[in-house]
């Protein structure tokens, strides 16, 4: 695959680290991309259960900035709330952003409100539950045992913590969404009809949509097609 304009830096969703992007890292088959384990999400940190949102954001622009120059920044699920709050402080840091069956959240927005204050963390549910939540659609048994062998339990902060937005430069960032478990078509909708899930995705001024269909971990089931998406956005 050709080398890129722009370094591509990719983070997970929730319970998921860099390891998660391994096989898309192999087809991408170049230097300037790089994987982010979030804070909170390496299990041998100490202060795991404790992490918050600004740390996450922090850690970003840590690995961002040495970079040299806007980056193609990639947001898979749950990693929306802090790649949203990095979008607000440094929009200029940003060449394209590309959420993976995900997308930007607005002012406010809570992950998980009425997560108890006395929950350390969120351990990565039965997958019968998880289903039922999100489309496991094209994993193989093989790769749900890595999965919940490596899933690592989300901090409780970042589920509870109310994300602090006020630049609305991060709204005018060129911006690819990659639809897998709902069509774009069908995403679009619900954002111009109002859906609180989708109501930042409606104020975006420069977006395009790409449809690739399977189940919400594209990265375990196409890795080589997101891949390929990716690479494109980049240029």
């Amino acid at each position: 695959m050709n080398t890129t304009k722009s370094p591509i830096v990719l983070i997970a969703g929730h319970w998921l680290g860099a390891w998660a992007w391994d096989e898309v890292l192999e087809h991408l088959g170049q230097a300037n991309a790089v994987a982010v384990t979030l804070p909170g999400l390496d299990p041998e940190d100490p202060a795991r259960t404790t992490r918050t949102h600004e740390e996450q954001a922090a850690a970003i622009t840590d690995v961002v900035t040495p970079l040299g120059g806007p980056v193609t920044l990639v947001a898979h699920s749950g990693a929306n709330f802090p790649v949203s709050l990095f979008l607000d402080r440094h929009p200029e840091l940003i060449h394209r952003m590309v959420w993976v069956d995900s997308g930007p959240v607005g002012p406010g927005s809570v992950f998980l409100p009425g997560f108890p204050e006395d929950a350390e963390d969120l351990p990565l549910p039965d997958f019968e539950s998880l289903g039922q939540q999100a489309s496991l659609e094209g994993l193989s048994e093989e790769v749900l045992d890595r999965f919940r062998t490596r899933a690592v339990p989300e901090p409780g902060p970042v589920l509870r913590e109310p994300l602090e937005l006020a630049n609305d430069a991060r709204r005018n960032v060129p911006t690819t969404l990659v639809c897998c478990s709902i069509p774009g078509a069908q995403m679009l909708e619900l954002a111009r009809s109002g859906h609180p899930m989708f109501a930042e995705t409606a104020e975006l001024t420069d977006v395009e949509v790409l449809d690739l269909p399977t189940g919400h971990w594209p990265m375990w089931s196409r890795p080589a097609d997101l891949a390929e998406v990716i690479a494109s956005t980049a240029g």
